[in-house]
């Protein structure tokens, strides 16, 4: 079976959660013939009349793709839906979309070429209604010959880059996003709890909130500038300077009776470098109070 041909080529999607069908839904919007499977049957109703298949156990489902879709809660619900069927799977690629560890996916990896199968690993960054379209980021990761050959299925998800060729690399991807938006996230929470204190809605606040992150967000390229040279010599201002920044939201936060343990923390990330004798440094070199905890 040619999957580089113009004919869009089969895939099948495993598991039919909120993302799973959205990932299917996607390939059936762009032409492929989709099969999908769920653990427990009765969700593709809305895939099928859309044009899907439903297959009736695990092994159909597999062989009926040279591309399966692997989208289950965690590592362990994927080896023990993958157990049963593992042997249908050689001569096939796993595109894993399940959210994994690096060692997950390299343990998943190694377990299936013992059975004849490629991985790729895979990671989403984005929600099911963002599925198909180019605002969807998804990372791959594993051997660039099989994101190559299944490339053309794999950009109806979303805008697709491959990341390495480590199979593990692409979840480390997307543990680094999520990072920095539960950190974004919980400077909004600070900075709502903050201003709420004046009786403003956290509403109010977010059409502030939003734009001014936005624009600060681009000062994210100056900063990878002084931690990928390793050069922290300030340009403009240093750790000291910034370090009383935070040390007067924490002292207001205590004031107005809200918790200052967000700003605290990152006061603390400041300090360490500044007891180290870097307080004259860019702010940037907090990065390495969290690169080298121990250093």
């Amino acid at each position: 079976m040619n999957v580089n041909s113009l004919t869009p080529a089969p895939v099948t999607v495993l598991g039919l959660g909120a993302m799973g069908r959205a990932l299917a839904a996607a390939f059936v919007a762009g032409g492929h013939p989709t099969t999908v499977w769920n653990r427990t049957p009765g969700r593709a109703g809305d895939l099928v009349a859309g044009g899907a298949v439903e297959a009736p156990e695990l092994s159909a489902a597999i062989e009926a793709s040279p591309l399966v879709v692997v989208c289950l809660f965690d590592k362990d619900s994927v080896r023990e839906a993958l157990a049963p069927a593992v042997s249908s799977l050689a001569g096939r690629t796993v595109a894993m979309l399940t959210t994994f560890t690096p060692t997950d996916a390299r343990e998943l990896s190694t377990w299936l070429a013992e059975h004849d199968a490629d991985y790729l690993g895979g990671a989403i960054m984005a929600v099911p209604t963002m599925i198909g379209q180019p605002e969807a980021q998804l990372f791959y990761s594993g051997p660039q010959h099989l994101f190559d050959t299944h490339r053309a299925a794999l950009e109806r998800l979303g805008t697709s880059k491959h990341v390495g060729a480590d199979v593990g690399t692409s979840a480390l991807y997307e543990t680094a996003l999520l990072s920095g938006m539960y950190a974004m996230f919980a400077g909004y929470y600070h900075g709502a709890a903050l201003i709420g204190t004046a009786g403003v809605s956290a509403k109010e606040f977010a059409a502030y909130y939003v734009p001014f992150v936005q624009a600060m967000a681009s000062a994210a390229d100056g900063a990878a500038e002084f931690i990928d040279k390793g050069d922290y010599t300030a340009e403009l201002q240093s750790l000291e300077f910034n370090r009383s920044a935070l040390h007067h939201i924490v002292h207001v936060s205590e004031d107005q009776g809200i918790s200052p343990e967000v700003p605290a923390l990152l006061r603390e990330l400041m300090d360490r470098q500044i007891r180290a004798g870097h307080g004259a440094d860019s702010a940037t070199r907090m990065y390495e109070s969290i690169a080298r905890p121990q250093g």
